[in-house]
C-alpha cells in the first residue's frame, strides 16, 4: 500500500525531502533571511537547531546536506561518547580526502554531551574536517560550551502553529507515494483541528496520532475518523512543558510576571498551563509564598498568609480540588497593591552583612545573664523602649558603629505600606528632635 517505505513509520515518511515542503519557520527560512540564503545557495556553516521537539530540527539538517552536496553523518549525543566522534572524524577526513565533498556532522541532543565531549569537536571544526550542526531543546547559553557557542551560529525554531500542522496533515493524508492517499482516509475539517491542536507545536506527534487513528479506523472497519475515534487517539496528550527545562522557567516567570504586572486574567492563564502539563503543585505554591513576599509584601500583608493558606488547603484537599485554592491566591496576589521594599531591602541588608565582616555587637545591646557580662558592662545604658514615651527609645543607635545611619527599608505609596511609611517619618522626626545616632 504503501510500497517501500511500508514499514517506516508515517513521521518518518512524510520527512520534507526539499526546502519547498518544509512547513513553519518562516522567520529564518523566508527567502533573504541567512539561514535561507545560505542552503540555497550550498553555502556551510557550523549551527545550532534550537527548538522543541517536532520542530524540524533533524529535517532541516538533512535538508541543509542535500543541498550542499555534503555527507549527512547523524551522532547522537544520547547513544555516543567521543570514540564515536573520533569515528566520524576519521570518516568524514576519508571522505574530503577520496570524495572531495564536505561532511556535515550532526549531533542531536547535543545538550547531552559533557564539556570534553563538546570540545572534542572544536579542533576539526576549526580545521573545515567538518561542518557541525547541533540540535537541543535546552537553551544552548547555558547547555553548551561557550568555545563551542563562538564557533556556531544559533537558529531559534518555534513551535508549528495550527496553520503549519494543518499543511503537515494534508499533506500526509493526500501523498500517494508517502503518505496515507491510497487509504482515502476521510477527516472532517473541525477532527484536522482538533488533531492540530492537540499535536501543541509537535508535527512528530500530530502524524502519530494521525497514524493510531487509521490504525484505529481499519480495526473498526471505518472509512474515516470520525469524533469517537478522535477522542480515544487524542485523550491524555500532555502540553509541551519539560519539566525543571527552558520551557518549564520561561512559564513559570510569566506567572510571576503577571502576579507582579497585576494582571490576574494572565496569571490565571499560566498558572492553568502548568497545572494541566502536569507541574508539581507544591512547587507552585512555593513560588506564590514566596510571590507574596517579594512583590506585595507589606503593602498587603494578608497576601502571605493567604499564600500560605492556599499550600495548606492544597496538600490537604489534593488534586483536583487543591487546584483551585492556589488560583485563588493567584488571583489576589494579581490584585493586591505591590511593593517590593521588603526584597529590596532584604538584598541591600545581605550584601551589607557579607561585605562589612564581623562587625561587633554595640555593647549597649549586649545581654548580661552574669556578672562579669555586666562588668564588662553588657547591657549598659540600654533604653527599654516600652518605658519610653510612645514606646519609643527616640535616638537610639541599634546597628553596629561602622553602620551608623543605615537606611534599608523604604515603604511605598501604596497600600498599608502607605501608613507604614507615615509612621517611619514620625518615629525619624523624633530622632532628629533627640539628637539621631542612628
Amino acid at each position: 500500500m504503501f510500497g517501500e517505505d511500508l514499514t517506516k513509520p508515517l513521521a518518518d515518511r512524510m520527512r520534507p525531502r526539499v526546502l519547498d515542503e518544509f512547513a513553519g519557520q518562516q522567520h529564518i527560512l523566508e527567502s533573504g533571511k541567512p539561514l535561507y540564503e545560505a542552503i540555497v545557495s550550498g553555502r556551510l556553516h557550523s549551527m545550532i537547531f534550537w527548538g522543541p521537539p517536532g520542530t524540524g530540527k533533524t529535517t532541516l539538517a538533512k535538508l541543509i546536506a542535500r543541498h550542499s552536496d555534503a555527507e549527512f553523518m547523524p551522532v547522537s549525543a544520547v547513544l555516543s561518547g567521543v570514540k564515536e566522534i573520533r569515528a566520524a572524524v576519521a570518516k568524514a577526513k576519508k571522505i574530503q580526502l577520496e570524495q572531495h565533498r564536505h561532511t556535515l556532522l550532526f549531533v542531536d541532543e547535543v545538550h547531552r554531551f559533557n564539556k570534553s565531549q563538546q570540545d572534542a569537536f572544536l579542533p576539526h571544526v576549526e580545521d573545515g574536517t567538518v561542518y557541525f550542526i547541533g540540535a537541543t531543546t535546552e537553551n544552548p547559553s547555558f547547555a553548551l560550551n561557550d568555545a563551542l557557542l563562538s564557533r556556531a551560529r544559533v537558529y531559534v525554531l518555534r513551535p508549528l502553529n495550527i496553520e503549519d500542522l494543518l499543511q503537515v496533515l494534508d499533506s500526509a493524508l493526500t501523498d500517494q507515494q508517502r503518505g496515507l492517499g491510497p487509504l482515502k482516509v476521510n477527516m472532517a475539517d473541525g477532527i484536522k483541528r482538533q488533531f492540530a491542536t492537540a499535536a501543541d507545536g509537535d508535527a512528530r506527534r500530530l502524524l502519530n496520532f494521525l497514524e493510531i487513528a487509521v490504525e484505529l479506523a481499519a480495526a473498526q472497519q471505518q472509512t474515516g475518523i470520525n469524533g469517537l475515534i478522535a477522542a480515544e487517539v487524542l485523550t491524555g496528550g500532555v502540553r509541551r512543558f519539560d519539566n525543571q527545562g527552558e520551557e518549564f522557567y520561561n512559564q513559570i516567570s510569566a506567572l510571576h510576571k503577571a502576579v507582579r504586572g497585576s494582571s490576574p486574567d494572565a496569571a490565571l492563564y499560566w498558572l492553568c498551563r502548568m497545572m494541566d502539563a502536569g507541574c508539581d503543585l507544591s512547587y507552585l505554591a512555593r513560588r506564590i509564598v514566596r510571590m507574596a513576599s517579594e512583590d506585595v509584601g507589606n503593602a498587603d500583608p494578608r497576601a502571605l498568609a493567604i499564600a500560605i493558606n492556599a499550600w495548606e488547603a492544597q496538600e490537604r484537599l489534593g488534586s483536583p480540588e487543591g487546584e483551585l485554592t492556589l488560583a485563588q491566591a493567584v488571583t489576589y496576589l494579581a490584585c493586591a497593591p505591590k511593593s517590593n521594599a521588603v526584597y529590596k531591602a532584604y538584598n541591600t541588608a545581605m550584601n551589607d552583612a557579607k561585605q562589612s565582616g564581623s562587625l561587633s555587637v554595640p555593647v549597649h545591646l549586649r545581654n548580661a545573664p552574669t556578672q562579669l557580662m555586666k562588668a564588662l558592662d553588657y547591657g549598659k545604658a540600654y533604653r527599654y523602649a516600652h518605658d519610653e514615651p510612645e514606646a519609643y527609645a527616640a535616638g537610639e543607635n541599634y546597628f553596629p558603629e561602622e553602620l551608623v545611619g543605615r537606611h534599608y527599608y523604604q515603604p511605598v505609596a501604596r497600600g498599608l505600606e502607605i501608613k507604614i511609611s507615615e509612621k517611619l517619618r514620625h518615629l525619624r522626626e523624633l530622632d532628629k528632635n533627640a539628637g539621631d545616632h542612628r
